[in-house]
């Protein structure tokens, strides 16, 4: 290349600039002929009766690949929850799989790209999205006997075994992007055209598989068949593409193989999701939120949430108390100086559940209206099916779908009593736990008021239920909390109005002899050390509220504590 030549006062002629080679030179060479017209090799010779079918499998590619990592969420979170931890790992380890799969599937295209070499990857990793849940069924039952054993170790490392299954098949469809750009690219003038095309098929098929199992497949098929369709829609275009490129024997083969990873998921795997932790399987499904089971234990019907190690509702047609932490809503006025200026009239439940507190408020104060808030239409459902929501005896509770602090911002009704009883076991959701929801249920409470939230605890570690109570504490006069007498629960009750442990005591032998909130009064004052909560200590903000990190450090140092006293 030669620039023109400059005069200088029209006294120094001509000068010429030196020589300059265009780097790009040798590797258009490579692509473009003399006329300026792509060389004909056997790649783009083949390219009218292959390669169009490279786009396609891009885009189900993409679709198969987020689709997975969704779907393998619902296949742990009967087994480890879904929290952030776990979240965070799964989306950790699957970007790790991608990322090898990108410089995996580089390095090959440049050493042979070939349509037929594309189409059995995709081949052999949609056959191994498509048996996921029949691998991981092993796995995931190890980590049952782990939690009932307390062994952290094997516990976590069951996770990590179910994370990894995901290894080849995410790899695999890591490769397949920068692959078919080396195949559909024909010069570098268009290599940033090609590269932007092709990554804009995998996200546009990436955006769908974020929505498909979601919102279509899981609800209506459940999870492991949502895996099996997955590994389908991927497999037979792939089957179809080998065919078109005259590898008969390849498409043959894919087609024995999507025959198998069919026969696998049906005779392989298992009818039941999970086996009950209690009692015996009267129900299972899976809602868009929850993975659900409704146990039957000695004629009791319980309700399981996702990894199943708590009972989120109980209903006994033989009796009516618990002595779980839903007895101890109804005696949170008990605390209030003088009670009867603030009669229960309507009562605020976040985390209805199966209503258990439900037909207690009900049976404690009569047919007062209560508003019961579940964020999963399907848990209602479950609730008046096998609960009793539906019962005319609870003709007063007016079940709402929404999510509970949305609910409170846009209702403008008061109520005598609040409860909060959500969780996503073994986490409450943080938003319920931060300074400023207290004050929106402050303000939400008719004078004299209160609010009681339900919080986890172990026999020895206290440290979730002091900070909500010290949370509490920063946005009502006072806070009280009650330990439940069967089960690892506290209860924390706040209250602006004038209240203390003796009006409690006081209260509670004012009330007759057959009143179920005197009967369970007295368990407070008998084994639930009551105690009044003063100000000072952590205070969660919706800026600030580590649950999670706080739940995850109880679970360990109890599983710590119980291998070490093991014998």
């Amino acid at each position: 290349m030669s620039r023109e030549s400059i005069g200088f006062n029209g006294a120094l002629g001509q000068i010429s600039a030196p020589q300059i080679n265009d780097p790009c030179d040798g590797i258009n060479d490579r692509f473009m002929t003399s006329n300026g017209t792509a060389p004909s090799s056997p790649r783009s010779r083949g390219r009218d009766h292959s390669t169009f079918l490279v786009r396609p499998i891009v885009f189900l590619g993409g679709v198969t690949s987020v689709g997975t990592e969704l779907s393998a969420s619902r296949l742990i979170a009967p087994y480890f929850g879904s929290s952030t931890f776990i979240w965070a790992n799964l989306i950790g380890l699957t970007l790790t799989f991608l990322a090898l799969g990108y410089w995996i599937g580089g390095r090959v295209a440049d050493r042979s790209p070939r349509p037929e070499i594309l189409f059995t990857v995709t081949l052999a990793a949609a056959c191994f999205v498509g048996i996921i849940p029949v691998m991981s069924r092993p796995i995931l039952l190890s980590s049952l006997q782990a939690f009932d054993e307390v062994n952290i170790g094997s516990f976590y490392g069951a996770l990590v075994g179910v994370l990894l299954l995901l290894a080849v098949p995410v790899t695999l469809l890591g490769f397949v992007t920068p692959y078919a750009i080396r195949l559909q690219l024909d010069s570098v003038a268009s290599a940033g055209n090609t590269a932007g095309s092709m990554y804009a098929l995998s996200t546009i098929g990436s955006i769908i598989g974020s929505f498909l199992p979601v919102l279509v497949l899981i609800p209506l098929l459940g999870t492991a068949r949502t895996f099996l369709i997955l590994g389908l829609v991927l497999l037979l275009p792939s089957a179809l593409a080998l065919l078109w490129t005259g590898a008969r024997r390849s498409a043959v083969i894919a087609v024995v193989l999507a025959g198998a990873v069919v026969a696998i998921d049906g005779f392989g795997g298992s009818s039941r999701i999970k086996p009950p932790y209690r009692g015996t399987l009267v129900y299972e499904t899976e809602s868009d939120s929850n993975y659900i089971q409704v146990l039957n234990d000695d004629g009791r019907y319980l309700l399981a949430l996702n990894e199943g190690h708590a009972i989120h509702s109980i209903y006994d047609p033989r009796e009516l108390l618990t002595q779980g932490p839903w007895d101890y809503f109804m005696i949170a006025p008990l605390v209030l100086s003088d009670p009867s200026t603030a009669p229960v009239q309507r009562a605020l439940l976040i985390g209805l559940a199966g209503g258990t507190a439900a037909r207690e408020l009900t049976a404690a104060f009569g047919p007062i209206p209560i508003d019961g808030v579940e964020i999963d239409p399907e848990v209602a459902r479950v609730g008046r099916r096998y609960f009793g929501l539906d019962a005319p005896e609870l003709s007063n509770v007016n079940i709402i779908i929404e999510d509970g602090r949305y609910f409170l911002r846009t209702a403008d009704q008061r109520y005598s009593l609040v409860g909060v009883d959500a969780y996503r076991q073994p986490y409450i959701p943080f938003q319920l736990t931060t300074k400023e929801f207290f004050d929106e249920v402050s303000d939400h409470l008719e004078p004299g008021g209160t609010a009681v939230v339900n919080v986890g605890r172990t026999d020895t570690d206290f440290r979730l239920v002091d900070a909500i109570a010290s949370t509490m504490a920063s946005a009502y006069t006072n806070v009280f909390v009650v330990d439940v007498e069967r089960y690892s629960n506290s209860m924390v009750i706040g209250t602006n109005a004038p209240a203390s442990v003796e009006a409690f005591a006081a209260n509670v032998d004012q009330l007759p002899a057959d009143s179920i909130i005197r009967t369970v009064g007295g368990r407070a004052l008998t084994t639930g050390h009551i105690r009044q909560v003063h100000p000072g200590g952590r205070v969660f903000t919706d800026d600030r509220a580590p649950v999670e990190s706080v739940v995850d450090q109880i679970i360990i140092d109890e599983a710590r504590r119980e291998s070490q006293d093991a014998p």
